[in-house]
């Protein structure tokens, strides 16, 4: 197959979460010489596939092959791959089996590699990420199987192909503060307590603002507000409390307990509880490492320019590869479409991204 067949293949296999619809099945066999190991977890399915050329380094490629729902309004089908003006729709053709197919065609066609290629594959990375690529992680490092870096093939690019890697990511801080007050009557608001009016006169200094600086690599950490509900819905009754949900894309500068100072410094004299959830943590790659040294080069001799260095955006599952000390970048086609309708990416960005994972196969030392 040629990696636009296998794109097109690995499209009409329905795989919503946490579905791999049989998908990594078809990539043990598609790949006869490597060594398949599955860590399948109650109803999600994952799979570390590898093959060892020689003693050196392992240089693994990981991605997952579940989809979001596809939703309605296409103006095609989101599960028959449809090539219309030099773009290829259906659901997933951007996030992510462009990068799936794209490496595992690169590696398919791998000789006189010096040390081992891998792929790390899970169908639960759209969903909850628990029982995906953590356990496989979990798995290889009992076994002494963790790879020495990682490329994770989601979409990055932004304005044209080739033009950002991601080389870290920001974590992600969830909120939760219950302000208590007295409820009582609207006409007589000497005898209440109003968690309303208390928030408001501090709200100003909270909403929005930048908890840190930043830096060259991360945006400054924000405090945004999600939602603020109080009260019965009715006209004549002041609230006995309010609740305020907030989420902080943290920098490496910023932690939880500096949130948790922020909140104090703001809600002094109020009577608050606050529960904070640190759902990812912000993590950066050394820009002076192999691999990113490595995969600019790879993506300047494909596309003839390098890539900038960004850590914009969500989160992937890298976040579950920095923390064990293992070397991760993200790259892969561009990122315009992903998770909406009439989903698509560019057949030429897919041929070319085959060739940068070939191309950075082929000069890894």
């Amino acid at each position: 197959m040629t990696t636009i067949e296998l794109l097109k293949y690995m499209i009409e296999a329905k795989s919503e979460t946490p579905d791999d619809g049989r998908l990594l099945e078809f990539i043990e066999g598609y790949l006869p010489e490597f060594t398949p190991i599955r860590v399948d977890v109650e109803d999600v399915k994952n799979l570390f596939i590898y093959k060892k050329f020689g003693d050196g380094e392992h240089l693994c490629f990981a991605g997952h092959v579940d989809v979001v729902p596809a939703g309605k309004g296409w103006d095609s089908d989101p599960y028959k791959a449809t090539e219309i003006d030099g773009f290829i729709y259906g659901r997933g053709a951007q996030d992510m089996k462009s990068g799936v197919c794209a490496f595992t065609q690169a590696v398919k066609e791998a000789k006189n590699f010096k040390g081992t290629i891998s792929l790390l594959l899970t169908s639960d990375e759209e969903g909850d990420a628990v029982n995906g690529t953590v356990k496989v992680l979990e798995y290889l490092k009992e076994n002494s199987l963790l790879p020495d870096a990682v490329v994770v093939a989601e979409p990055t690019c932004e304005a044209l192909f080739g033009d950002a890697i991601k080389v870290g990511r920001r974590g992600s801080i969830n909120g939760y503060i219950t302000i208590k007050g007295k409820q009582g009557h609207a006409a007589y608001p000497e005898k209440a307590i109003n968690p309303i009016h208390n928030i408001a006169g501090v709200l100003h200094k909270m909403a929005g603002v930048d908890l840190d600086n930043g830096d060259e690599f991360f945006s400054p950490s924000k405090f945004v507000i999600t939602d603020i509900r109080a009260g019965m819905q009715v006209t004549n009754v002041t609230p006995n409390e309010l609740t305020m949900m907030f989420n902080v894309r943290n920098t490496t500068i910023t932690t939880k307990e500096d949130i948790r100072n922020f909140v104090a410094k703001n809600l002094s004299g109020l009577d608050y509880e606050l529960r904070l959830v640190q759902g990812s943590h912000p993590f950066k790659t050394d820009t002076n490492t192999k691999l990113v040294k490595k995969i600019d080069e790879a993506i300047m001799d494909i596309v003839g320019f390098k890539p900038k260095h960004s850590t914009a955006g969500g989160t992937s599952d890298a976040r579950f590869i920095a923390p064990l000390g293992i070397e991760v970048i993200e790259f892969g086609v561009k990122n315009d479409t992903i998770h909406s309708v009439n989903e698509r990416t560019g057949i030429k960005e897919v041929e070319d991204l085959y060739a940068i994972f070939k191309k950075l196969i082929e000069i890894w030392e």
